[in-house]
Protein backbone atom coordinates (compact mmCIF):
# COMPACT_ATOMS: atom_id res chain seq x y z
CA UNK A 1 0.00 0.00 0.00
CA UNK A 2 1.20 3.29 -0.71
CA UNK A 3 0.12 6.40 0.74
CA UNK A 4 1.19 9.74 -0.69
CA UNK A 5 0.60 12.23 2.23
CA UNK A 6 -0.38 15.91 2.25
CA UNK A 7 -0.63 18.97 4.61
CA UNK A 8 -3.59 18.40 6.55
CA UNK A 9 -5.79 21.26 7.05
CA UNK A 10 -8.93 20.68 9.23
CA UNK A 11 -11.17 22.97 7.77
CA UNK A 12 -14.03 21.14 6.47
CA UNK A 13 -15.74 21.22 3.31
CA UNK A 14 -19.14 22.42 2.95
CA UNK A 15 -20.00 20.22 -0.57
CA UNK A 16 -23.11 22.43 -1.34
CA UNK A 17 -20.95 25.20 -2.24
CA UNK A 18 -18.06 23.15 -2.87
CA UNK A 19 -16.04 24.95 -1.57
CA UNK A 20 -12.30 25.38 -2.32
CA UNK A 21 -9.30 27.79 -0.37
CA UNK A 22 -5.68 27.65 0.47
CA UNK A 23 -3.25 26.38 -2.18
CA UNK A 24 -1.61 23.13 -1.49
CA UNK A 25 1.76 22.88 -4.18
CA UNK A 26 2.13 19.13 -3.49
CA UNK A 27 -1.08 18.45 -4.28
CA UNK A 28 -2.27 17.17 -7.56
CA UNK A 29 -3.49 19.45 -10.45
CA UNK A 30 -6.88 20.55 -9.32
CA UNK A 31 -6.58 19.18 -5.61
CA UNK A 32 -4.17 21.99 -4.28
CA UNK A 33 -6.97 24.23 -3.00
CA UNK A 34 -9.12 22.18 -1.48
CA UNK A 35 -10.16 22.97 2.48
CA UNK A 36 -9.93 19.91 4.42
CA UNK A 37 -7.23 17.76 2.07
CA UNK A 38 -5.93 15.54 4.84
CA UNK A 39 -3.77 12.83 2.16
CA UNK A 40 -3.99 11.20 -0.65
CA UNK A 41 -4.16 7.44 -1.32
CA UNK A 42 -3.25 4.83 -3.54
CA UNK A 43 -3.25 0.98 -3.49
CA UNK A 44 -3.07 -1.89 -5.41
CA UNK A 45 -6.48 -3.40 -4.39
CA UNK A 46 -8.05 -0.47 -5.95
CA UNK A 47 -5.84 -0.14 -9.39
CA UNK A 48 -6.47 2.71 -11.07
CA UNK A 49 -8.38 4.90 -8.63
CA UNK A 50 -7.01 7.10 -6.36
CA UNK A 51 -9.01 8.17 -3.21
CA UNK A 52 -8.53 11.75 -1.86
CA UNK A 53 -9.52 11.97 2.25
CA UNK A 54 -10.95 14.97 3.20
CA UNK A 55 -12.34 16.44 6.57
CA UNK A 56 -15.59 17.96 6.01
CA UNK A 57 -16.71 20.45 8.81
CA UNK A 58 -20.75 19.54 7.38
CA UNK A 59 -21.67 16.42 5.51
CA UNK A 60 -26.19 17.02 6.23
CA UNK A 61 -26.83 18.96 2.63
CA UNK A 62 -30.11 20.80 2.48
CA UNK A 63 -31.30 20.52 -1.00
CA UNK A 64 -32.63 23.92 -2.52
CA UNK A 65 -36.88 23.64 -2.95
CA UNK A 66 -36.08 24.70 -6.25
CA UNK A 67 -34.73 21.70 -7.71
CA UNK A 68 -38.28 19.58 -6.85
CA UNK A 69 -36.75 16.80 -5.62
CA UNK A 70 -38.77 14.72 -3.08
CA UNK A 71 -36.46 14.99 -0.26
CA UNK A 72 -34.84 18.38 1.60
CA UNK A 73 -32.04 16.64 3.35
CA UNK A 74 -29.08 14.50 1.57
CA UNK A 75 -25.50 12.84 2.75
CA UNK A 76 -22.81 11.70 -0.09
CA UNK A 77 -19.97 10.48 1.62
CA UNK A 78 -18.00 10.62 -1.67
CA UNK A 79 -17.55 12.23 -4.23
CA UNK A 80 -16.84 10.80 -7.60
CA UNK A 81 -17.75 7.23 -8.12
CA UNK A 82 -15.78 4.31 -9.34
CA UNK A 83 -19.04 2.70 -10.98
CA UNK A 84 -18.09 4.89 -13.95
CA UNK A 85 -21.76 4.86 -15.23
CA UNK A 86 -21.45 6.39 -18.94
CA UNK A 87 -24.78 8.72 -17.93
CA UNK A 88 -24.20 9.50 -14.75
CA UNK A 89 -26.21 12.56 -13.87
CA UNK A 90 -23.67 13.93 -11.15
CA UNK A 91 -20.61 14.16 -13.25
CA UNK A 92 -20.78 17.23 -13.61
CA UNK A 93 -20.04 18.21 -9.82
CA UNK A 94 -16.73 16.74 -10.75
CA UNK A 95 -15.90 19.99 -12.26
CA UNK A 96 -16.75 22.03 -8.96
CA UNK A 97 -13.25 20.71 -7.55
CA UNK A 98 -10.97 21.75 -11.47
CA UNK A 99 -11.11 17.90 -12.12
CA UNK A 100 -12.96 16.36 -15.62
CA UNK A 101 -16.44 15.32 -16.05
CA UNK A 102 -15.03 12.18 -17.69
CA UNK A 103 -12.12 9.71 -15.98
CA UNK A 104 -11.83 11.76 -13.18
CA UNK A 105 -15.50 11.17 -12.17
CA UNK A 106 -14.60 7.59 -12.45
CA UNK A 107 -10.70 7.36 -10.56
CA UNK A 108 -10.25 10.54 -8.42
CA UNK A 109 -12.55 9.77 -5.72
CA UNK A 110 -12.85 12.32 -3.05
CA UNK A 111 -14.08 10.94 0.77
CA UNK A 112 -15.21 12.48 3.97
CA UNK A 113 -13.66 10.27 6.22
CA UNK A 114 -14.94 12.16 8.90
CA UNK A 115 -18.54 11.41 7.62
CA UNK A 116 -20.37 9.76 10.50
CA UNK A 117 -18.73 11.73 13.44
CA UNK A 118 -19.65 14.97 11.81
CA UNK A 119 -23.09 13.71 10.58
CA UNK A 120 -23.80 12.58 14.44
CA UNK A 121 -22.95 16.17 15.50
CA UNK A 122 -25.23 17.69 13.59
CA UNK A 123 -27.87 15.47 13.83
CA UNK A 124 -27.23 16.22 17.64
CA UNK A 125 -28.51 19.78 17.28
CA UNK A 126 -31.68 21.01 18.99
CA UNK A 127 -32.84 22.51 15.71
CA UNK A 128 -32.43 19.54 13.51
CA UNK A 129 -36.20 18.13 12.56
CA UNK A 130 -35.58 14.48 12.18
CA UNK A 131 -36.98 14.92 8.25
CA UNK A 132 -35.79 11.95 5.80
CA UNK A 133 -32.23 11.85 4.65
CA UNK A 134 -31.47 10.60 1.26
CA UNK A 135 -28.64 8.65 0.68
CA UNK A 136 -27.17 8.01 -3.25
CA UNK A 137 -28.80 11.02 -4.52
CA UNK A 138 -25.68 11.96 -5.72
CA UNK A 139 -22.90 9.34 -5.95
CA UNK A 140 -23.16 5.64 -4.78
CA UNK A 141 -22.96 5.03 -0.79
CA UNK A 142 -21.79 1.48 -1.77
CA UNK A 143 -19.15 1.88 -4.49
CA UNK A 144 -16.22 0.13 -4.22
CA UNK A 145 -14.82 2.79 -1.49
CA UNK A 146 -17.13 2.20 0.94
CA UNK A 147 -15.38 -1.22 1.40
CA UNK A 148 -12.03 0.41 2.36
CA UNK A 149 -13.79 3.23 4.13
CA UNK A 150 -16.75 1.35 5.98
CA UNK A 151 -18.43 5.06 6.47
CA UNK A 152 -21.80 3.41 5.94
CA UNK A 153 -22.70 1.78 9.05
CA UNK A 154 -21.03 4.48 11.42
CA UNK A 155 -24.02 6.95 9.11
CA UNK A 156 -26.56 4.49 9.51
CA UNK A 157 -26.26 4.07 13.06
CA UNK A 158 -26.20 8.24 13.70
CA UNK A 159 -29.62 8.62 11.81
CA UNK A 160 -31.32 5.52 13.42
CA UNK A 161 -29.89 6.51 17.01
CA UNK A 162 -31.37 10.25 16.40
CA UNK A 163 -34.78 8.97 15.02
CA UNK A 164 -33.93 10.34 11.94
CA UNK A 165 -35.83 8.20 8.49
CA UNK A 166 -33.54 7.40 6.02
CA UNK A 167 -33.26 6.10 2.65
CA UNK A 168 -30.82 4.39 0.08
CA UNK A 169 -30.73 3.82 -3.00
CA UNK A 170 -27.47 1.59 -4.64
CA UNK A 171 -26.09 -0.71 -7.42
CA UNK A 172 -23.56 -1.07 -5.20
CA UNK A 173 -24.17 -5.16 -3.62
CA UNK A 174 -21.81 -4.28 -1.00
CA UNK A 175 -25.05 -2.81 0.72
CA UNK A 176 -26.16 -6.80 1.83
CA UNK A 177 -23.05 -6.34 5.07
CA UNK A 178 -24.98 -3.87 6.34
CA UNK A 179 -28.93 -5.71 6.14
CA UNK A 180 -28.48 -6.40 10.04
CA UNK A 181 -27.87 -2.55 10.93
CA UNK A 182 -30.82 -1.37 8.39
CA UNK A 183 -33.46 -4.21 9.85
CA UNK A 184 -32.22 -2.71 13.53
CA UNK A 185 -32.45 0.91 12.20
CA UNK A 186 -35.87 0.15 10.44
CA UNK A 187 -37.65 -1.51 14.20
CA UNK A 188 -37.05 1.91 15.36
CA UNK A 189 -37.35 5.05 12.01
CA UNK A 190 -38.74 3.88 8.80
CA UNK A 191 -35.85 2.81 6.09
CA UNK A 192 -36.47 3.06 2.52
CA UNK A 193 -34.66 0.37 0.26
CA UNK A 194 -34.11 0.63 -3.32
CA UNK A 195 -31.64 -0.67 -6.25
CA UNK A 196 -31.16 0.49 -9.45
CA UNK A 197 -30.74 -2.02 -12.58
CA UNK A 198 -31.37 -0.53 -15.70
CA UNK A 199 -29.89 -2.86 -18.12
CA UNK A 200 -30.59 -6.66 -18.15
CA UNK A 201 -28.56 -7.51 -20.69
CA UNK A 202 -24.37 -8.27 -19.51
CA UNK A 203 -22.55 -7.27 -22.69
CA UNK A 204 -24.48 -4.02 -22.52
CA UNK A 205 -24.15 -3.07 -18.89
CA UNK A 206 -20.32 -4.14 -18.78
CA UNK A 207 -20.15 -1.12 -21.39
CA UNK A 208 -22.54 1.40 -19.71
CA UNK A 209 -21.74 0.79 -16.24
CA UNK A 210 -17.88 -1.22 -16.14
CA UNK A 211 -17.81 -0.66 -12.86
CA UNK A 212 -21.15 -1.91 -11.48
CA UNK A 213 -21.93 -5.43 -10.32
CA UNK A 214 -23.65 -7.85 -12.97
CA UNK A 215 -27.33 -7.58 -13.16
CA UNK A 216 -27.81 -10.89 -11.65
CA UNK A 217 -25.80 -9.49 -8.37
CA UNK A 218 -28.45 -6.77 -8.51
CA UNK A 219 -31.19 -8.94 -8.35
CA UNK A 220 -29.88 -11.60 -5.33
CA UNK A 221 -29.40 -8.23 -3.67
CA UNK A 222 -33.26 -7.15 -4.02
CA UNK A 223 -33.71 -11.06 -2.69
CA UNK A 224 -31.34 -10.51 0.13
CA UNK A 225 -33.20 -7.19 0.80
CA UNK A 226 -36.82 -8.94 1.01
CA UNK A 227 -35.39 -11.99 2.67
CA UNK A 228 -34.04 -9.42 5.41
CA UNK A 229 -38.00 -8.35 5.87
CA UNK A 230 -37.97 -5.13 3.86
CA UNK A 231 -39.34 -3.80 1.39
CA UNK A 232 -36.97 -2.54 -2.09
CA UNK A 233 -37.83 -0.67 -4.60
CA UNK A 234 -36.51 -0.79 -8.27
CA UNK A 235 -35.23 1.86 -10.26
CA UNK A 236 -35.41 1.35 -13.83
CA UNK A 237 -33.53 4.13 -14.44
CA UNK A 238 -32.15 5.45 -16.95
CA UNK A 239 -33.88 4.05 -19.78
CA UNK A 240 -31.83 4.61 -22.58
CA UNK A 241 -33.23 5.26 -26.07
CA UNK A 242 -32.84 3.17 -28.90
CA UNK A 243 -30.90 0.79 -26.30
CA UNK A 244 -33.11 -0.47 -23.43
CA UNK A 245 -36.54 1.49 -24.09
CA UNK A 246 -37.85 -2.04 -26.53
CA UNK A 247 -40.81 -3.60 -24.62
CA UNK A 248 -38.58 -6.62 -24.95
CA UNK A 249 -36.21 -5.53 -23.05
CA UNK A 250 -38.26 -3.39 -20.23
CA UNK A 251 -40.82 -6.19 -20.09
CA UNK A 252 -37.73 -8.96 -19.17
CA UNK A 253 -36.01 -6.74 -16.88
CA UNK A 254 -39.49 -5.99 -14.83
CA UNK A 255 -40.33 -9.75 -14.77
CA UNK A 256 -37.03 -10.57 -13.45
CA UNK A 257 -37.43 -7.87 -10.60
CA UNK A 258 -40.39 -8.97 -9.65
CA UNK A 259 -39.50 -12.46 -9.83
CA UNK A 260 -36.34 -11.33 -7.00
CA UNK A 261 -39.33 -10.05 -5.40
CA UNK A 262 -39.03 -6.67 -5.64
CA UNK A 263 -42.03 -4.49 -3.84
CA UNK A 264 -42.35 -2.04 -6.32
CA UNK A 265 -40.44 -0.41 -9.45
CA UNK A 266 -40.12 3.04 -11.15
CA UNK A 267 -38.95 3.47 -14.82
CA UNK A 268 -37.93 6.96 -16.68
CA UNK A 269 -35.55 8.18 -19.05
CA UNK A 270 -32.06 9.36 -19.56
CA UNK A 271 -31.23 12.68 -18.49
CA UNK A 272 -28.21 14.46 -19.98
CA UNK A 273 -27.08 17.54 -18.87
CA UNK A 274 -23.82 19.53 -19.82
CA UNK A 275 -20.87 18.09 -18.55
CA UNK A 276 -22.44 14.22 -18.77
CA UNK A 277 -24.05 14.86 -22.11
CA UNK A 278 -20.47 15.38 -23.93
CA UNK A 279 -18.81 12.42 -22.33
CA UNK A 280 -21.86 10.00 -23.14
CA UNK A 281 -21.92 10.97 -26.60
CA UNK A 282 -18.34 10.50 -27.01
CA UNK A 283 -19.28 6.72 -25.82
CA UNK A 284 -22.24 6.52 -27.92
CA UNK A 285 -19.66 7.54 -30.80
CA UNK A 286 -17.04 4.62 -29.99
CA UNK A 287 -20.04 2.12 -29.54
CA UNK A 288 -23.10 3.29 -30.85
CA UNK A 289 -21.72 5.75 -33.42
CA UNK A 290 -25.29 5.22 -35.65
CA UNK A 291 -26.87 6.78 -33.06
CA UNK A 292 -25.26 9.53 -32.40
CA UNK A 293 -27.56 11.99 -34.94
CA UNK A 294 -30.38 10.29 -33.15
CA UNK A 295 -29.51 11.47 -29.85
CA UNK A 296 -28.43 14.71 -31.21
CA UNK A 297 -31.88 15.60 -31.78
CA UNK A 298 -33.94 14.15 -28.91
CA UNK A 299 -31.97 15.89 -26.57
CA UNK A 300 -31.18 19.21 -28.98
CA UNK A 301 -33.65 21.07 -26.40
CA UNK A 302 -32.21 20.50 -23.23
CA UNK A 303 -31.32 18.25 -20.35
CA UNK A 304 -34.38 15.76 -20.69
CA UNK A 305 -35.72 13.64 -22.86
CA UNK A 306 -38.89 16.04 -24.86
CA UNK A 307 -42.41 15.56 -23.78
CA UNK A 308 -43.27 13.31 -26.10
CA UNK A 309 -40.94 10.67 -25.75
CA UNK A 310 -41.64 10.39 -21.51
CA UNK A 311 -45.31 10.05 -22.59
CA UNK A 312 -44.21 7.26 -24.72
CA UNK A 313 -42.29 5.70 -22.93
CA UNK A 314 -44.65 5.79 -19.86
CA UNK A 315 -47.69 4.40 -22.09
CA UNK A 316 -45.31 1.58 -23.06
CA UNK A 317 -43.84 0.81 -19.38
CA UNK A 318 -47.51 1.53 -17.33
CA UNK A 319 -49.13 -2.17 -18.65
CA UNK A 320 -45.94 -3.95 -17.99
CA UNK A 321 -45.61 -2.74 -14.59
CA UNK A 322 -49.17 -3.21 -13.56
CA UNK A 323 -48.96 -7.14 -15.22
CA UNK A 324 -45.59 -7.70 -12.99
CA UNK A 325 -47.29 -6.29 -10.13
CA UNK A 326 -44.72 -3.82 -9.61
CA UNK A 327 -47.33 -0.40 -9.73
CA UNK A 328 -47.60 0.02 -5.95
CA UNK A 329 -46.45 3.15 -4.43
CA UNK A 330 -43.10 3.20 -2.92
CA UNK A 331 -41.69 5.59 0.16
CA UNK A 332 -38.49 5.69 -1.38
CA UNK A 333 -36.79 9.11 -2.19
CA UNK A 334 -35.09 9.34 -4.98
CA UNK A 335 -33.35 11.51 -7.71
CA UNK A 336 -35.82 11.37 -10.83
CA UNK A 337 -36.08 13.10 -14.08
CA UNK A 338 -37.98 16.28 -13.79
CA UNK A 339 -40.37 17.36 -16.33
CA UNK A 340 -39.12 19.30 -19.36
CA UNK A 341 -40.72 21.56 -21.56
CA UNK A 342 -40.87 21.26 -25.56
CA UNK A 343 -42.04 18.23 -27.45
CA UNK A 344 -39.98 16.83 -30.69
CA UNK A 345 -40.84 18.81 -34.20
CA UNK A 346 -43.32 17.65 -36.16
CA UNK A 347 -40.30 16.89 -38.77
CA UNK A 348 -39.27 14.34 -36.43
CA UNK A 349 -42.16 12.14 -36.00
CA UNK A 350 -40.09 8.76 -35.82
CA UNK A 351 -37.57 9.51 -33.34
CA UNK A 352 -38.53 6.83 -30.96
Amino acid sequence: MTFVSYRCSLVGVRWEGQEITEEDAAALPGLGRMAGLLRTVRTPDFAGIVFHEVAARSVLNRVPPASRMPFRWTVNPFRGCSHACVYCYARATHRYLDLDSGRDFDSQIIVKVNAPDVLRRELARPSWGRELVALGTNTDPYQRAEGRYRLMPGIIAALADSGTPLSVLTKGTLLRRDLPLLQDAAAHVPVSLGVSLAVLDEGLQQLVEPGTPTPRARLDLVRAIREAGLDCHVMVAPVLPWLTDSREHLDALLGEVARAGATSATVFAAHLRPGVREWYLQWLAEHRPELVAQYRRLYGRGSYAPTAYRTWLAERVGPLLRAHGLDRPSSLRTVEAAPAAGVLPPAQPALF
